[in-house]
């Protein structure tokens, strides 16, 4: 059976602008859309029962209001829903765990009916094992497309590209091949960007000699990306694909490049700290800054 596509719903303008993008996710890859809404409370602090059937039933509005702006702009979509009560982080990373992908507003309310402020869908990105889409309010469908030939927003024009942030140092597959996939359902190219700088260096085995110095090793992390690459040029022969290297800040490079983007796609290390889980400074800072949607994707 398909794993669906998961969509926060809080009300938002955020979470709706997900939803409607989650739909057309759904609708690509051809599996069904789940909405979710989560009543957010501590366990030591569970709702009594009055309280609980009001946040049900304001529950059941926020999800009929994302379901009614899905039906006029993707009505093609198999649709299911679901209220879960428990704390939202928590509820959605499980929600996640089930999902082809999960898609969250960027931001949201604070307070009774919000609860995709930016501190929860940070927790879900870093608690997450399944790929976190993070969708600004506005995002409409004719803005994953490029402008025409006057400069206006169109569904008529080729999507615009997607761009995959990669380590060519620690290549990952998981992470490569979601950006390839986002590429192929689209028809759109995929542009693929490594920033390095001068501490970037990778040894080449005992003994022998780092990247070389200068202009040089421009070059040579060129070649590496290309060689990363070939083997998903070969398994996805109709995406064309484009690369950047660049001496520059990784996420500096990054956000600059989503400013013209459809997608962009990044990668998250699953790892424990003694503080928990986090999203790694460049991923921390794509999310936050990036005006486009941003898929996160967790690798080991």
């Amino acid at each position: 059976m398909s794993r669906p596509v998961v969509a926060g719903a809080d009300g938002s303008p955020e979470s709706l602008a997900a939803a409607e993008w989650a739909a057309r996710e759904a609708v690509r890859r051809d599996v069904p859309l789940h909405l979710v809404h989560a009543s957010d409370w501590s366990p030591d602090q569970a709702p009594s029962a009055a309280a609980s059937v009001v946040r049900r039933h304001l529950g059941r509005g926020i999800l009929r209001a994302a379901e009614d702006r899905i039906a006029r702009t993707c009505p093609e979509v198999r649709l299911t829903d679901e209220q879960i009560e428990g704390p939202a982080a928590e509820v959605l990373s499980q929600a996640a765990q089930q999902a082809e992908l999960l898609v969250l507003g960027s931001r949201g309310l604070s307070g009774f009916t919000g609860f995709l402020v930016g501190s929860v869908a940070q927790a879900v990105v870093a608690r997450a094992n399944r790929p976190v889409v993070l969708v600004e309010a506005g995002e409409r469908s004719e803005h994953e497309h490029l402008p025409d030939e006057d400069g206006h927003t169109s569904l008529l024009t080729p999507y615009r590209d997607v761009v995959l942030g990669i380590d060519v140092s620690e290549p990952c597959d998981e992470v490569i091949e979601f950006a390839f996939e986002a590429a192929r359902l689209r028809g759109a190219t995929l542009h693929a960007i490594h920033a390095w700088d001068n501490a970037s260096v990778i040894a080449l085995g005992p003994g022998e000699p780092g990247i070389g110095e200068g202009s040089r090793r421009e070059e040579e992390w060129r070649a590496f990306l290309t060689v990363v690459l070939q083997n998903w040029r070969d398994k996805y022969p109709g995406v064309k694909v484009t690369e950047t290297v660049v001496k520059d800040r990784a996420a500096t490079l990054l956000v600059r490049a989503a400013s013209g983007a459809g997608l962009l796609v990044v990668g998250r290390r699953v790892r424990e700290t003694r503080l928990g889980r986090h999203t790694g400074p460049v991923t921390h800072s794509v999310i936050h800054h990036a005006r486009c949607p941003v898929a996160v994707v967790a690798h080991g």
